[in-house]
């Protein structure tokens, strides 16, 4: 069957699949398992922070490898990754030498970030072909589904490496289905040729840097927030509950922010998700409290896929042709400000015991990012 030819929703619940196991479980399935590995490892904040850190960093270089004239089709590669994210799932729960543990991480992160920028590309493109754009919603929703799967299936084990195991398992079947839901395109090789904007105007420079901002500014709660419950003896029975409460938050936010934007503009949007995210940070560094910490789950699962959405789409609609090239720069900015927010929490807690300047100051990233938004929204519809 052609890929024109494949019923919309079909391609969007292949979409979601990838986002699940690429990103919801690929990548943030870290946050619940952290726990459990600190303790038996006796690992530090700061080690823990620079595993974290480690898959950020190859998120940061995948999207960048991905802005590149790769050879073969996206299908290939987005096929590819989900092989290798399983691998790196599996890898984790055999090993527990911190060298391997980084490798590991780094590789998961490039993986995961072509996971993010070939499976957006490809159903987003299908999706607008075919008329039902508004089904890119379903696509985002799969990294909150794939959180909130990744929270039941954690909390069903008490060993750390089985935990690694069965997200594994899990993925490695997402991938097997989404064989099946995204079709070849034969169109794919032909539009790889040119995938980079000529030149990046000031607007969109303005839109890389609130996507680095929001980046830095979500990463410490989605990467500690378990760990923040865990070590607080008044919320700590919370443990097996705010990771779901954090991906079942994110599922359906994205149809609502992307509602948003079709009504207020896609990035006034953003600039409000993003002062909606701030207060949800701050809440988790001074209201350490059960009503607290959920007001900061829900907040900031909420809305982080929906901001993740909406600079997506911010990006493809500044240009035309492939927009590789333009969600490739854009997830390299969101990587780098994930790089940073890891390590320098880890520091800070060794250094002074506790999450709630790292917190602080995230929440101040992310409002600085709304005011990019808001300088950047008038003009940015014109090509970069």
């Amino acid at each position: 069957m052609a890929s024109s030819d494949k019923d919309p929703m079909l391609v969007a619940i292949g979409g979601l699949l990838a986002m699940a196991a690429g990103v919801g479980v690929g990548r943030f399935v870290y946050t619940p398992i952290l726990p459990p590995m600190v303790e038996a490892l006796s690992l530090s904040k700061s080690e823990a922070g620079l595993i974290a850190s480690a898959n950020f960093f190859g998120y940061l270089a995948g999207a960048l490898l991905a802005a590149m004239r790769l050879p073969g089709s996206r299908r290939a590669w987005l096929l590819g990754s989900l092989a290798m994210n399983t691998f790196c799932l599996t890898a984790m729960g055999l090993t527990t030498l911190m060298p391997v543990f980084l490798a590991l991480r780094l590789m998961a992160g490039i993986v995961s970030a072509f996971i993010l920028v070939f499976s957006s590309a490809l159903v987003l493109d299908r999706l607008a072909t075919s008329g039902k754009g508004a089904l890119s919603a379903v696509h985002f929703a799969g990294v909150g589904a794939g959180i909130a799967a990744s929270a039941v299936l954690v909390a069903m084990f008490s060993e750390w490496q089985v935990m690694w195991f069965a997200s594994a398992a899990v993925t490695a079947v997402a991938g097997i289905a989404i064989a099946f839901l995204i079709d070849p395109d034969a169109a794919t090789t032909r539009v790889a040729a040119k995938t980079t904007p000529k030149a990046i105007s000031s607007k969109f420079a303005a839109l890389l840097a609130a996507y680095g901002l929001f980046g830095f500014g979500y990463v410490i709660t989605a990467t500690f927030i378990v760990a923040i419950v865990r070590g607080s003896e008044e919320i700590s029975s919370l443990e097996s509950y705010i990771w779901a409460m954090f991906g079942l938050s994110a599922a359906p936010s994205v149809a609502v922010w992307t509602w948003l934007g079709a009504k207020w503009g896609t990035l006034r949007a953003f600039a409000f998700a993003s002062l909606v995210e701030a207060i949800g940070v701050a809440a988790g560094a001074v209201w350490l409290t059960s009503i607290g910490i959920v007001i900061s789950a829900v907040l900031v699962g909420g809305t982080f896929m929906g901001l993740t959405a909406l600079g997506l789409v911010a990006a493809r609609e500044d240009g035309s042709g492939d927009p590789r090239g333009r969600l490739a720069l854009m997830t390299a900015s969101f990587g780098a400000g994930q790089i940073l927010g890891p390590v320098f929490a880890g520091y800070v807690y060794d250094r002074f015991g506790g999450f709630m300047l790292p917190l602080l100051i995230a929440s101040l990233a992310l409002l600085a990012a709304g005011v990019l938004a808001i300088k950047s929204s008038a003009t940015l519809r014109s090509p970069a």
